[in-house]
């Protein structure tokens, strides 16, 4: 057979991701607040957009069906500058205080300003931020240790320590590198171990406890083989354990209240980030025919407006022709822009208000009446792709009755009922896990094997492994540590 070369002309069709295309995919999977920052990014860089003031005559208002649940988008009309602004209003009331401090000082000084008088504490107060555990373990190193080389194994020694206030490393080898005695790094331990947090710069949980204890002055020796066996604690094997300590029942539930009173973790409350700020991005409230209302939480989402006239102007007057092809594609890809973030509006509202239909019952029931859901069943009803509602639910919440959930909460793995019928959601059954738990009597402690046996009369068909994954992931003990901690509190 002879091989050679030709050209051939052929007709097909193929998806190409063109960056506007690329775009309108990103915002879709961002979060609100997500998509104020990119849009802050957007009004920076694109001279023809512009932030939307209060009034709502510019903005389009998407119009979509609202049956078989009301709906109600509202004008996207919020102010950029409230959603992410370059300085929050928490920052701008830290800088307010911080200016009343100084010019207080200004004032009672007689017009100079005393900086010595200002303390690092106090600026860090004013100015929202309280001082990490680094900061305050270094700050009583300096008001208590003089000796240059205790600070600095001091300060070597609180480089060790971990967020959760704990020492990491040994001391031993701490005392090569520095080249020192190591008692006295062992004693520079010990001054550290008396700051506070009480507790902090132990070794281990069984070191942290104990220097707390020390303090509070229960250190006794029953104390002592108590906390030399804390996994029989964690096991609640309370018959051991009096026998170990020597002493009586009520006795040792005395000790073991005393020892839950402490801090495992004494480091842990400082340094923490903050908890993020949870912004709805959509609202399903009670509707008057006793449907649901669902609707976009306006007040989180951007206004955009794009300047034709500024650029009408531009274009009629005289520009090379590099200058008007870069006014032409401002001009494109700010209405690209808005029209995406319409679109985006659109969709997500689309989805939410499928799940409540699916959800109906949840929302009036509560989480027993969840059903088993999938992205399958909400893109086939709403006409979309898989890929698409996956996006429209990352990182998105819905603030209903019952409280704020993700979006793919409501997205829960089927369980098979017994006879075959309709099926069971994995977070119901969890519930019902745990109902069947809270309500069990001290003197019929139900084992794994008994709660399946209770949820198949109920028409729920489980194995006993998945009951133990669902408890456990819980945090409900076993029945055998239940009955310990039942009897012990009797």
């Amino acid at each position: 057979m002879r091989v050679r070369a030709k050209l051939e002309m052929r007709q097909g069709q193929s998806l190409v991701m063109t960056p506007q295309l690329q775009q309108a995919i990103k915002l879709l999977q961002m979060s609100n607040l997500d998509l104020a920052d990119y849009v802050s990014g957007e009004l920076e860089s694109n001279p023809l957009l512009e932030a939307g003031g209060d009034s709502d005559d510019d903005v389009p208002v998407p119009q979509i069906d609202q049956s078989p649940v009301q709906e109600r988008l509202e004008s996207l009309d919020t102010d950029l500058d409230n959603v992410y602004a370059d300085e929050a209003p928490a920052d701008r009331q830290a800088r307010d205080m911080m200016r009343e401090q100084v010019e207080g000082r200004w004032a009672t000084s007689g017009g100079g300003l005393d900086l010595e008088g200002i303390s690092e504490s106090q600026v860090e107060r004013a100015a929202g931020r309280e001082p990490g555990l680094y900061e305050i373990l270094e700050q009583q190193l300096g008001e208590t240790v003089f000796d240059p080389v205790e600070r600095m194994v001091g300060m070597q020694l609180i480089r060790m320590i971990n967020p959760a206030g704990y020492l990491e490393g040994h001391t031993g080898e701490l005392a090569e590198q520095l080249g020192v005695d190591p008692a006295l790094v062992e004693n520079c331990l010990a001054r550290i171990q008396g700051f506070e947090p009480s507790g902090v710069g132990a070794r281990n949980l069984r070191e942290c406890l104990a220097i707390q204890l020390e303090e509070q002055g229960h250190l006794t020796l029953e104390m002592e083989a108590l906390l030399d066996n804390l996994p029989l604690l964690a096991q609640r094997d309370y018959g051991r354990l009096q026998k170990l300590c020597g002493v009586d029942r009520a006795t040792l539930q005395q000790m073991v209240a005393t020892i839950r009173r402490l801090d495992p973790k004494p480091g842990a409350r400082f340094d923490s980030p903050a908890v993020p700020l949870v912004v709805p991005d959509v609202y399903v409230r009670n509707a008057a025919d006793g449907g649901w209302l669902v609707e976009l939480n306006t007040e989180s989402l951007p206004k955009l407006l794009v300047n034709n006239q500024y650029a009408a102007e531009i274009s009629r007057s005289g520009l090379r022709e590099a200058d008007r092809d870069y006014v032409s594609d401002c001009l494109a890809s700010a209405n690209w822009l808005v029209k995406s973030l319409e679109q985006r509006a659109r969709t997500i509202l689309k989805v939410a208000k499928e799940i409540v239909r699916q959800q109906d019952m949840f929302l009036a029931h509560g989480v027993q009446f969840l059903r088993p859901l999938n992205l399958r069943i909400i893109a086939d009803a709403i006409g979309m792709h898989e890929s698409t509602v996956s996006r429209v639910t990352a990182n998105k919440y819905m603030a209903t009755p019952r409280g704020i959930f993700e979006m793919k909460y409501f997205f829960t793995s089927a369980i098979a009922s017994v006879e075959g019928g309709e099926t069971f959601s994995a977070e119901s059954v969890r519930s019902r896990i745990k109902e069947l738990i809270d309500n069990e009597s001290p003197d019929d402690i139900l084992s794994d094997d008994r709660i399946v046996e209770l949820l198949r009369d109920a028409g729920i068909d489980i194995a006993r492994r998945t009951v133990a994954k669902y408890r456990e992931a819980l945090g409900i003990l076993s029945s055998v540590q239940r009955r310990r901690e039942k009897i012990a509190s009797m």
